[in-house]
């Protein structure tokens, strides 16, 4: 069969109104969406905020902070915090392998805002890099497996102990040291998969523990107090960790490389791995290979 981008658009709002039966996935894809529309044009603000910070400073790119100085800057990081309660709220209500993948949305946004405002041009495959980005996430929410419910952070602190993904975790902390402090060094400057492994591997650690964050959230709101648990404070103590440390490197990487390449190489990494993580951590490899093959 020849694929047809407008048969995939179709079977993708088919999707979404059937998805209406669940009001919960209703409101973690709405978050979702709106979450693009910050996120993606918080890399514009703030790729203007450092450029602008650099030239009275010293470069983020370069270990320089001078950006914490610059009201632009500290605009786009106020709109991505939005985009990122956003999409926090939003893995309360819906699967992560559900939400994750809209994020390609972003990648539109920031692709169209470099290209005017900051006047970035973004070449052919560029074009059809984010073309791909989008097809390749709206066939993940086509055929995104269900996602068992979850009554407690207890439950999500089980799975997270399991010896699979422990491993993962081993695996993730491992590669982020061995790219901090040998490959970064090196190749920071140079080439731009360093910067956006670390703050790919460290993000689908971030997921994982705002899934349960979101969770416990979403129980205390219903009656059932959940920050009762030390647990969810583990949790919460890992998303802030991470998140400094991914907004650390994000920014070395925006005053590096261009934005409207950042964006999508960003999403792509970070995507592949929170898939990679959800699969082991919830256990569904097997309905979600099985769901992206043919019948």
């Amino acid at each position: 069969m020849i694929f047809s981008p407008l048969l995939v658009g179709i079977r993708f709002w088919v999707f979404l109104f059937q998805m209406a039966a669940s009001m919960d996935n209703v409101r973690g894809l709405a978050l979702a969406l709106s979450s693009s529309f910050f996120i993606g044009s918080s890399f514009i603000v703030k790729k203007k905020g450092l450029k602008r910070a650099g030239n009275y400073g010293v470069r983020a790119g370069s270990g320089g902070h001078s950006y914490l100085y610059e009201p632009l800057w500290w605009v786009g990081m106020i709109t991505m915090i939005f985009g990122e309660v956003a999409n926090f709220a939003a893995y309360a209500f819906a699967p992560a392998i559900l939400v994750t993948p809209l994020g390609a949305l972003s990648i539109i946004v920031s692709a169209v805002l470099a290209h005017f405002i900051l006047k970035e041009k973004l070449h052919i495959f560029g074009v059809l890099g984010c073309i791909l980005c989008v097809v390749g996430s709206t066939s993940i929410v086509l055929h995104a497996p269900q996602e068992k419910a979850i009554h407690s952070v207890k439950e999500v602190w089980f799975l997270a102990t399991e010896p699979g993904f422990i491993v993962y975790t081993c695996l993730v902390v491992i590669s982020v040291l061995v790219l901090i402090f040998v490959f970064v060094p090196c190749y920071g400057q140079s080439h731009m998969w360093v910067y956006i492994g670390i703050c790919s591997l460290t993000g689908s650690l971030t997921v994982m523990c705002v899934k349960a964050v979101g969770i416990a959230l979403k129980l205390t709101f219903e009656g059932t107090n959940q920050f009762v648990y030390l647990q969810t404070w583990f949790f919460t103590v890992v998303v802030v960790i991470c998140c400094l440390m991914q907004m650390n490197y994000l920014n070395k990487a925006l005053d590096t490389f261009n934005t409207a390449v950042i964006s999508p190489v960003y999403y792509v990494m970070f995507t592949s791995f929170t898939i990679i993580a959800s699969m082991i951590m919830f256990k569904n490899p097997v309905d979600f290979v099985v769901s992206l093959c043919p019948s």
